[in-house]
């Protein structure tokens, strides 16, 4: 079985994992999470330095310090971003890629390429004024109850300097790996849906429909759990 590298999205952090973590242990896998810098459990990192690149170098240094070796990426959401660009440097150090109802660029696009106008320019006067995105409420990614309320209290801004940088990678060996996408469709997150339809419309996609909101980590972890099994033993 492949080790699993975990990175998460936008507003999130390491402990976003929490449920699914011992489903994976207890199917053979090791786990790893990434934290990225800014957010979750680094938030007193939160400034203009960190940019897109620092959290492709977060993913690559966690992969080297823990000598993953034909690990399976796995990004949600904004973590396909990173999780994209660090395959790109780790080349075959690692394996399959895993796009949790995840942002996925093409070559030289940003994060910001995918949000529709209005969207874009009330972001950039939020970076331009505060330096950082202020997070959703939980209830926006289809979370209720206790789940929203766990998810509510831990979620931190998100760095601004991320949103406008490009994402540089080849397209071409990207396009070789073998890329997973666990398109979450109930409900499904609007933002995404410029991903979801690229991801269909691309050849060499396994796309993996999932009746769960966009933190399936949190709303359904089992069925995630088991995804990401499949993954790691093929």
């Amino acid at each position: 079985m492949r080790d699993v590298v975990l990175v998460h999205g936008a507003w999130h952090g390491a402990w976003c994992w929490r449920r699914v973590l011992p489903l994976l242990a207890a199917g053979g896998v090791r786990a790893v999470t990434v934290s990225l810098t800014g957010v979750g459990e680094k938030a007193h990192l939160l400034g203009p330095q960190v940019r897109l690149r620092t959290h492709v170098e977060d993913v690559v240094a966690v992969v080297r310090a823990e000598e993953c070796r034909d690990a399976v990426l796995v990004g949600h959401s904004y973590g396909g971003i990173p999780v994209t660009g660090a395959a790109d440097l780790l080349g075959d150090a690692v394996g399959p890629l895993v796009y949790v109802d995840a942002v996925v660029l093409a070559p030289g696009e940003a994060w910001s390429s995918l949000s529709p106008p209005e969207v874009r320019a009330s972001r950039r006067e939020l970076v331009a004024t505060t330096g950082s995105l202020p997070p959703p409420p939980a209830s926006a990614f289809g979370l209720t109850g206790t789940d929203a309320a766990w998810v509510d209290r831990r979620q931190t801004a998100h760095p601004g300097g991320v949103y406008d940088d490009p994402l540089d990678f080849a397209g071409d060996r990207w396009a070789a790996r073998r890329r997973t996408y666990l398109d979450c469709t109930t409900p499904p997150l609007a933002s995404i849906d410029p991903s979801r339809a690229r991801v269909r419309a691309q050849p060499g996609w396994d796309v993996v429909p999932m009746a769960t909101g966009h933190d399936p980590m949190v709303s359904d972890p089992a069925a995630l759990a088991e995804q990401l099994l499949r993954v790691a033993a093929g």
